[in-house]
């Protein structure tokens, strides 16, 4: 297992809608703070999209991650046959051997047998070029029938993408997702949280927290992924909150990550 860094782990760095830092995060940034934090991996997500940068930009990507010996992974969402197909050419391209993929977009909600059939076209492609397809836990489906999806498909390297927050949505507990996804799990989403009543004990609010300081059992986690998961990576994610200005959010989140990769060192070494 190699710990890594994620474009969702500087959320608001990268910009989210209405809230766009002056000048954002772009993907030779999380090249360095990959660097800086000594990891070896670097996930980019959606909130990045590859499939808008140049050619010449996703070289200069892969010439800077060769040269700084930091492997990529990559991701998008929306289970359509032509993204997922541009996303394969973009994983050969960087050498990435995942794409994570969220299935729904937005006015796009595919269903079970959509999903199978879709990824169905594309297991022969996967197989040949060594790419393993990460199907993530967002909060539509229960885990459950994740776990059917990926049966039906009935390939090794079509797999889940672990949240270890985002089936909440869907009123399922991090155990219970865990013991049912953990042995189809090929990527796994370190996102500590913490669940608190508000003032007024009527409803709880679910808040991210630096990974080690919040409800998520990670040494549990880790041990309970190494017996089953079909050798997966670990990367980090936050939900941060937001503070009173854009830069102090930014400048929280940064120190997220350093204490997160701090107390995540202790459990992964490489």
């Amino acid at each position: 297992m190699k710990l890594g860094i994620s474009s969702y782990s500087y959320g608001w760095s990268i910009g989210v809608p209405e809230n766009m830092p002056v000048n954002p995060l772009n993907e030779m940034d999380l090249l360095n703070k990959a660097e800086k934090y000594g990891v070896k991996l670097l996930q980019v997500g959606d909130n990045l999209p590859l499939h808008t940068l140049s050619e010449e930009r996703l070289t200069s990507f892969k010439w800077k991650s060769k040269q700084l010996g930091i492997e990529i992974e990559i991701g998008t969402r929306g289970f359509k046959p032509e993204i997922i197909q541009t996303y394969i050419e973009i994983a050969k391209k960087l050498n990435s051997s995942l794409i994570r993929i969220v299935p729904d977009m937005k006015n796009y909600e595919p269903s079970s047998d959509e999903i199978v059939s879709v990824a169905k076209q594309f297991t022969t492609e996967l197989e040949r070029n060594q790419i393993t397809l990460g199907i993530e836990n967002h909060d539509r489906f229960f885990v459950k029938e994740l776990a059917r999806i990926i049966e039906r498909i009935g390939s090794s390297h079509v797999g889940i993408c672990l949240d270890t927050v985002n089936s909440f949505g869907a009123a399922e507990g991090t155990e219970s997702v865990v013991d049912t996804l953990g042995p189809l799990t090929v990527n796994l989403h370190i996102k500590d949280f913490q669940i608190q009543r508000f003032y007024h004990l009527m409803g709880f609010t679910c808040e991210g927290r630096p990974a080690g300081q919040g409800m998520l059992n990670v040494p549990w986690l880790l041990n309970k992924l190494e017996s089953c998961s079909r050798n997966c990576n670990a990367i980090l994610e936050l939900w941060t909150p937001p503070e009173e200005s854009l830069e102090k959010t930014i400048d929280k989140e940064e120190e997220w990550v350093r204490q997160s990769m701090q107390y995540l060192r202790q459990w992964i070494k490489n």
